[in-house]
């Protein structure tokens, strides 16, 4: 049914339905890093600060898990689109092996490196040991996030966004209630405060990866995932990770900017430090539902590759490029509009409105921008070209923004280090309208002039 859906709905309709449920569950899961954030607030400005030193490694597990997940989508819609189920069912077992062994590199991430991952920013003894306690705890009891997000994108390349989104939606808002509970110590519990934040997130994280096993197993009938006389398929590990790689290294560079960002900005204070990590969280929230749309978008595109429908191909990324504006341009009214209501909800004092004001007023304007390239990154990850949406965030993360903002830093001051996003995510939407327009060139254009001969 899923397969007939993806080939023959109109495009309108099949995208919105698609995606729509997956951007309301990922809405709140940013909606849950904003509640995290204004519970840590609440324990006081060093907790906040600690977390968002801390924050980037749980990027780079979100980063491992996601970018394996979105190889592991790609490469199963296509198996589905060439209906050849044995493959389709092969991709899911050593999906979630995949999934498993990267779980275990951060237990022992977590055991050893914490420690000396928080020294990079601080030698403040109080900061150093809450970071410590966050990094441990969501690093070794992170496999709830590693296989809930593989359990995701078989949902989704199923054509089953609404189970997707019962499982995110689950987990967040166990998520948003455990967080006061364990923070402050309700109903007679201890008072954890940072480390009650942790294990609120890991929680949540299982839980949700429980309900995720039980859906896979008794409502995705097209998915089987018995592992009597399994083996690892080294063909597709490897084809899940031509496209997972990129996708990893795609998301991973977030927290590699996140990182840098953090040590460009701490010159100037803490506090700074602390409104780029509001402003991160509170960006998530408009990002996250278009990250909703491309998670539906990949299985489209990657379907009607498959079966060489290359007019939908092209309507799913037009008609994605213009519902991603629209969000984008909304995102961006409301920054404008209120950013000291946005900093209030984080008990902002005069201090970081002062700075966090014109940060988020001037970083929201490249929101239209980046929209449209990750719309299109998205669409060369499903049609198997996972190396241009990473030389994009290359240019974006790395090559680009970190020395921009250093240079603006050191040359100008804090207000003129946040134009470096506006002008760096204007030169890769332009970078990313001329790959699209070779990929059409050079894969498309074949494919619709054989269909109509």
């Amino acid at each position: 049914m899923s397969e007939h859906i993806m080939g023959s709905m109109p495009m309108k309709k099949l995208l919105i339905s698609m995606s729509l449920p997956i951007m309301l569950s990922m809405v709140v899961q940013a909606l849950y890093n904003i509640v995290d954030g204004i519970f840590v607030a609440q324990i006081g400005e060093d907790a906040l600060a600690a977390v968002s030193f801390a924050f980037p490694v749980q990027m780079i597990m979100i980063a491992v898990s996601v970018g394996t997940s979105v190889g592991i989508n790609s490469l199963m819609s296509r198996y589905m689109g060439s209906q050849n189920a044995d493959k389709v069912n092969a991709t899911a077992k050593n999906g979630l092996l995949l999934a498993v062994l990267s779980w275990l590199v951060f237990v022992v991430f977590g055991l050893f490196g914490a420690r000396w991952f928080m020294s990079i920013f601080t030698d403040q003894e109080n900061l150093m040991e809450m970071g410590i306690q966050y990094i441990v705890i969501c690093s070794v009891f992170s496999i709830g996030v590693f296989v809930q997000i593989v359990f995701e994108r078989f949902m989704q390349a199923s054509g089953k966004p609404i189970y997707s989104m019962i499982l995110q939606g689950v987990g967040a808002i166990l998520n948003i209630m455990l967080d006061p509970i364990l923070i402050f110590g309700w109903f007679g519990l201890p008072k954890m405060g940072v480390a009650g934040a942790a294990i609120a997130t890991v929680v949540g994280q299982i839980v949700a990866m429980l309900i995720g096993l039980w859906l896979t197993i008794y409502k995705l009938p097209n998915i089987q995932i018995h592992f009597g006389g399994f083996r690892p398929d080294k063909k597709i590990i490897q084809k899940i990770y031509i496209v997972g790689i990129p996708a990893i290294l795609i998301q991973g560079m977030t927290a590699i900017m996140t990182i840098g960002m953090n040590m460009i900005l701490a010159p100037f204070s803490d506090l700074v430090v602390s409104v780029f990590g509001i402003y991160y969280k509170l960006q998530n929230f408009v990002f996250m539902a278009i990250l909703g749309l491309t998670n539906a978008l990949i299985p489209i595109i990657g379907y009607n590759y498959g079966a060489k429908n290359g007019d939908r191909v092209i309507q799913a990324i037009r008609l994605s490029v213009l519902l991603s504006s629209g969000m984008m341009l909304l995102g961006t009214i409301v920054f404008q509009i209120f950013p000291k209501q946005l900093l209030l909800l984080f008990d902002a004092q005069q201090d970081m409105l002062s700075v966090g004001i014109p940060a988020l007023r001037i970083i929201s304007l490249s929101f239209l921008f980046a929209g449209i390239s990750m719309v299109l990154c998205s669409a060369f990850q499903a049609m198997g070209n996972g190396i241009l949406s990473l030389i994009v965030t290359l240019v974006r993360q790395l090559i680009l923004l970190l020395p921009l903002s250093w240079w603006l830093a050191r040359t100008y001051g804090l207000p003129e280090t946040w134009i470096a996003f506006l002008i760096v995510e204007v030169i890769c939407m332009g970078l990313s309208f001329w790959m699209m327009r070779w990929i059409y060139r050079n894969q498309i254009q074949n494919i619709v002039e054989r269909k109509k001969s």
